[in-house]
This record gives C-alpha cells, sequence and structure tokens, in this order.
C-alpha cells in the first residue's frame, strides 16, 4: 500500500465512495434520463483508482506524462463526472446538477474536448477498450523511442473501466487479443462484473467464463471478489502494476446500485433512473440524509482534493526531468516536442515523388505506398499498417521495423485481421498525443471499420484510412469484394473526408492534404488496377485538388455536357470527350476527388465548375449511384452502380456494368437529343 497516496479513516474513505453514488443518483433522478446502476457499483474502484493510485493533475489534465483512465461503458458517464468532481477537475456541483442538458460539461456519454479529464469519446460499448489499447501502445512506443537511462519522460499507465456489454462485443475480443500478443503490461483493465444486462441477468446470454478467455490472450487475471473492498481494490491494482509482460484484467464482482433495497441487483437499474422514493430509500441504506439533494460533505471533498496537491507535485517533478533532459539530450528534446505537438517541419514533403503523364499506367494504391514511404522519413509521427493486408494496401513502411512485444520502437504495425479493433486503437494511439496512425484494408471492408470512424470523425481525430481495392474493378473475387455502396457510406459520415483520386498525381496530392489536416478523419479510397497519369491544367494541381472539384479537361468553347467522375472513371470520361468532340460535341470533364472540400468551396468557384445553364451532366462512378444527384440535377444522368457486383475479369466487369467511353457517349447523344 502506496502510504503517499490519500486516505482517510474507513468512515472518511465510505463518506467519499457514498458521495460519488449519491451525486450520481440525483444528477440521473433530476435529468430523468441516465444509468445509475454502473456508478453506484462502481464507485468504490473508481475512488480507489483516482485518489490512491493515479498519476494525474487535476488542474492540468493534458499533462503529458499523466496515467489515462478510459470509461469504456460510457454509459456510467456519471461516475466518472462524480469521481473528477470530487479530485478537482474543472466541473462544479451545478455542472453535476445539469447533467445531460444543452450543452452542459456533463453530456449523457464522455465526449471529448467537453469535459476536462474526458480521454476520449465514448458510449457504443467496446470503442473505448480498444481506445485503450490504442492509447498503450502509443505509450510504449514513445517509451522506446525517447526513454534513456535516468529518463524515462514517457512513464504512465492506461487503465480502463468496462463491463460485460463490453465484453460481448466483438470488438473488444479483438482488441484484447491484440494487447495480449503485444505484452501490453502498462494496461489494466477493471471490469465491472456485476452480472446484468440491459435485458436481466447476464446468463441469459453470456455464460462463458472470460478470466479464462484472457488468460487464454495472455493477459495477467485477477478477480476482486468484493467490490466494495477498497485494500482489495488497491491490492490489484498494484499487483497489476508489477505485471511487466502482460495487459492486467481484474475481475471486479459488483452489485449493479449497490444500497438500493428493491433494484439492487436488477436490470431495472441499468438504463433508468431510480425514482424519488427508490432514492430517499437507497440513501436511508447508506446512513445518507435522505433529504439531502447533491449533498458533499466537506471531509469528503478534503480528502479527494488531496490530488490536486499531489498531481501538481508529480507533474513538477516529471518538467524538472525533462527539463535535465533538454540538457542532455537535446536533440530528441527537440524531436519530442515536435512530435507531440504534430509540428511538421518545413520540407517534410519534399521527398514525395513526381508523376507525369510520360509515366506508365500506375495503381493507386502502388503510388500511394510510394508517397506513404517518401514521407514517412521526414514525418516521423507516422506509425500504422493493415488488417493482414499491407502487401495489397501498400502500407507497409519499407525501412522500418515492426511494432511488435519487446520491439514497441518499429513503425510498422501488423494489426491482424482486425479491421474494427484497428479503426479504434488507432484513435486511441492519436488521442494518446505523439503519433499520427493510419490504418489500410479494402474498401469493402470498410464495413468493418465504420464505428471507429464515426468515433474518430465525432472527435475531430486527423486519422488516415487507406481503404483499395475501391470497385468492381476488382474483379475474379467477386461480389463479395466488389464495393458498390461503401464510397456513399463514407460520405454519409458528418466531418469525414473521402478523397478518391483519378491517378498518381492527384493521389500524391491527396496524401499531402490528409497529412496537413488536422480536424477531422480522412479515407483514402485508392485502385487496384493500373490508371493512366492524367494531363491536368496548367495550374498547381495542390491547389486544385483543395477544391475537391475541378475541370481536368475542358472544350475550346462554351460546353454542351459536363461529363463528372472520380477516381477510375476520369479517364474513360476523358476519352468519351474526345470521342464526343468528334462528333462535334463540345464536353468538359470534372475531376471530383472529394465532395467535401468542393462542398466547402464559394458559391462563384462551383458556379464557374458546373455553370448553371448547363444543365446536360452526366456522373460517371462505379459504385450506387445515390447522391450524384445534386451535381447532375434532375435533367442528368448517372452512370453508376446499384446492384451487387459480379465475378469475372475487372476489365470485362466494367464493360459488362457500362464504364466504357461509348457508353458515356451514347449516354451523352441520348441526353442531348441528338442520338
Amino acid at each position: 500500500m502506496n502510504d503517499n497516496m490519500p486516505q482517510g479513516s474507513v468512515d472518511t474513505d465510505m463518506l467519499c465512495v457514498n458521495t460519488i453514488r449519491t451525486l450520481s443518483m440525483d444528477a440521473i433522478q433530476k435529468a430523468n434520463s441516465g444509468h445509475p446502476g454502473a456508478p453506484m457499483g462502481l464507485a468504490p474502484a473508481a475512488y480507489v483508482l483516482w485518489t490512491r493510485i493515479l498519476k494525474h493533475n487535476p488542474k492540468n489534465p493534458g499533462w503529458l506524462d499523466r496515467d489515462r483512465v478510459v470509461l469504456s461503458g460510457g454509459h456510467a458517464s456519471m461516475l466518472l463526472y462524480s469521481i473528477l468532481f470530487m479530485t478537482g477537475y474543472d466541473l462544479t456541483l451545478d455542472d453535476i446538477k445539469n447533467f445531460r442538458q444543452w450543452e452542459s460539461k456533463t453530456p449523457g456519454h464522455p465526449e471529448l474536448g467537453v469535459t476536462n479529464g474526458v480521454e476520449t469519446t465514448t458510449g457504443p460499448l467496446g470503442q473505448g477498450f480498444a481506445n485503450a489499447v490504442g492509447m498503450a501502445m502509443a505509450e510504449r512506443h514513445l517509451a522506446a523511442k525517447f526513454n534513456k537511462p535516468e529518463y524515462n519522460i514517457v512513464d504512465h499507465y492506461t487503465y480502463l473501466f468496462c463491463g460485460d456489454g463490453d465484453m460481448m462485443e466483438g470488438i473488444t475480443s479483438e482488441a484484447a487479443s491484440f494487447a495480449g500478443h503485444l505484452g501490453l503490461g502498462r494496461l489494466i483493465c477493471i471490469y465491472d462484473d456485476n452480472s446484468i444486462s440491459i435485458e436481466g441477468n447476464t446468463d441469459i446470454t453470456f455464460t462463458e467464463n472470460t478470466g479464462a478467455r484472457f488468460s487464454a490472450y495472455n493477459w495477467h487475471v485477477i478477480t476482486v471478489s468484493d467490490g466494495n473492498n477498497l485494500d482489495e481494490i488497491q491490492n490489484a491494482l498494484e499487483e497489476s502494476q508489477k505485471e511487466c509482460g502482460k495487459p492486467s484484467l481484474i475481475i471486479l464482482k459488483t452489485h449493479i446500485a449497490y444500497g438500493s433495497p428493491n433494484k439492487q441487483d436488477t436490470s431495472d437499474a441499468h438504463g433508468a433512473p431510480l425514482g424519488e422514493e427508490e432514492i430517499c430509500l437507497t440513501k436511508k441504506n447508506l446512513n445518507w440524509p435522505e433529504d439531502k439533494k447533491f449533498y458533499v460533505p466537506e471531509e469528503a471533498i478534503d480528502l479527494c482534493n488531496k490530488c490536486v496537491e499531489k498531481g501538481i507535485a508529480s507533474e513538477n517533478l516529471w518538467q524538472e526531468l525533462f527539463l535535465n533532459y533538454t540538457k542532455t539530450h537535446p536533440e530528441l528534446a527537440e524531436q519530442w516536442v515536435d512530435e507531440i505537438s504534430g509540428f511538421l517541419k518545413q520540407g517534410w514533403d519534399s521527398d514525395i515523388p513526381k508523376f507525369s503523364p510520360d509515366d506508365a499506367p500506375v495503381a493507386t494504391r502502388s503510388a500511394s505506398g510510394k508517397v506513404l514511404n517518401a514521407l514517412a522519413g521526414k514525418v516521423t509521427t507516422l506509425m500504422g499498417g493493415s488488417a493482414d493486408l499491407a502487401p495489397s494496401n501498400k502500407t507497409i513502411l519499407d525501412n522500418f521495423s515492426e511494432f511488435q512485444k519487446d520491439a514497441y520502437e518499429g513503425r510498422n504495425i501488423r494489426f491482424g485481421v482486425r479491421e474494427h479493433a484497428m479503426g479504434a486503437i488507432m484513435s486511441g494511439m492519436y488521442l494518446h498525443h505523439g503519433i499520427r496512425p493510419f490504418g489500410g484494408t479494402f474498401l469493402v471492408f470498410s464495413d468493418y471499420v465504420r464505428p471507429a470512424i464515426r468515433a474518430a470523425a465525432l472527435m475531430k481525430l486527423p486519422l488516415i484510412y487507406v481503404f483499395t481495392h475501391d470497385s468492381i474493378a476488382v474483379g475474379e473475387d467477386g461480389p463479395t469484394h466488389q464495393p458498390v455502396e461503401h464510397l456513399a457510406a463514407l460520405r454519409a459520415i458528418p466531418n469525414l473526408l473521402v478523397i478518391r483520386p483519378a491517378d498518381a498525381e492527384e493521389t500524391a496530392c491527396a496524401w499531402k492534404i490528409a497529412v496537413k489536416t488536422s480536424d477531422r478523419p480522412i479515407a483514402l479510397i485508392l485502385s487496384r488496377q493500373k490508371l493512366p497519369v492524367l494531363k491536368k491544367p496548367d495550374t498547381n494541381i495542390d491547389a486544385l485538388m483543395k477544391t475537391g472539384a475541378y475541370i481536368i479537361s475542358d472544350c475550346k468553347t462554351k460546353p454542351e455536357i459536363i461529363l463528372i467522375a472520380t477516381g477510375s472513371e476520369v479517364h474513360i470520361c476523358i476519352e468519351a470527350q474526345k470521342n464526343l468532340s468528334g462528333k462535334n460535341i463540345s464536353a468538359r470533364v470534372v475531376s471530383m476527388p472529394s465532395w467535401e472540400m468542393f462542398e466547402q468551396m464559394s458559391e462563384g468557384y462551383k458556379e464557374k465548375v458546373f455553370p448553371k445553364d448547363v444543365t446536360a451532366r452526366i456522373a460517371v462512378e462505379a459504385g450506387i449511384s445515390m447522391g450524384w444527384d445534386r451535381y447532375t440535377g434532375s435533367n442528368g444522368i448517372i452512370i453508376g452502380v446499384d446492384r451487387f457486383g459480379a465475378s469475372a475479369p475487372g476489365k470485362t466487369v466494367l464493360e459488362k456494368f457500362g464504364f466504357t467511353s461509348e457508353n458515356i457517349v451514347d449516354s451523352a447523344l441520348s441526353l442531348l437529343n441528338k442520338k
């Protein structure tokens, strides 16, 4: 037991625990919405962690060497808000009373950037678990990269609260398996084993031996049979800290809605307020004033607030250590500051290869791999890999080693066939700071990553997703591997930047845009098949790409028709334009790599690209047609794929689905009534 940690008498300790419980009950009752059961059961564990174990500074929640805590079961948010309030974070009692209200600091589920002390947005079960794995990976990587004898400037733990729902979600299995493989000894999970889910006791659906499962994953497993025993909880946490070669799972046997005479150990307490009458009975059970709401005993807040003084002292010690580090290892210290801040040094993009129309055709996935490797030498925070598809996705960093157990300095991550976990782990790595993650898979499997992409977009995390094999041109693998609805699905996610480059040159520009983007995730959509490098206007291609849509090939007179395309369909439209010219029809070709960037342009620019008086328009994209009518208008034609694909050579599939210059020409003639 660490005697330096703030502790009171047994009575004062339980006073603090019951303050957390009653604040949670009262806030949820006032909001008439929320989940009281888990906060009441987990209050002792939260109290022990924050007051006796955690290295943190409530007055500077972003301190770089703090321990991280993730509440994966985000429905238990009042547990987090109560302990943050009690331990001196920037939350007031009025904030607690304003739980789940408009623009409050205490939203229904924890949200990044809203509440100091919240490390990640959680709610969808299992996301937080995988986020925590990513944070633990980042800590190990940066420690291997920057720590020197006597200078452990990266030296912290990642703690995680999860429940039965998290354990049932597949993403948790993926992430736990990966964490065990990597031997992430500084990852410690507190599993709230209360045997209750929304529908009732978990034995109706969840009867596995979770401890045995995690032991098989190569985790260190401890069981604490009494979730109210503070010393047992502390001993389990301290034992877990000593386990260096494995992540730890503390199976904490708790009672949901502990203290409630009628709702303890029932599903009724999971997702609904206890009710005024039951709250009074519960307070009586806990020896609490029944008539007081939001009651915070002075001795409880005084004891918990000792975290502030200790936290400031801990950070000051680290600041002193880092100051000496800057003197002993000045170059590393400068690199540390740059990487933690995400600073891009001048010339970061100077090694990116140039592509020209004189080059042989190249798949945009291959061009992407060349660009990524050119960037990796200068942008030292780039780190990532693929869901067992790196040779196909071209996401291997050729000059760098693998991130593996006891080899954490590596920058190539072998995620395995774990797309969902990969996406959420990437979020955790970025949230830790110091790493710019990328991850790859086939576009058709973006469905498996989608929940993590949505969470990243919600948090405004600039993660880079590399999605290759982007259309029915995948060919022989057939409809199971041919994405058709996936571009539309990704475009539907708010704050996600989707870029589908037409050739190698646009791909290089897309990577530059991705690296410089700081406020949203980016999805790069890349081809399997080789594409010609297209001739561009005599204008800066980087500037053109940033518009999201530009005139890549224009006619000499006012266009009669506009051909719009993305990715591998752009060159087909240029071929069709030439054929239309031979029929004395003036056509403009617009390359539209990103709807999102185009929508940010001025109305004047949009009018320049798509004049309102040119109503004859054809959109060509090897995906579903949904959404394209906003650019073609009611008089236009969309050449798309509004069914699943087919198994045949890619060229044959494209031809059969009408992605040929001949079909585009016929469609144009029909639209112009010249056929």
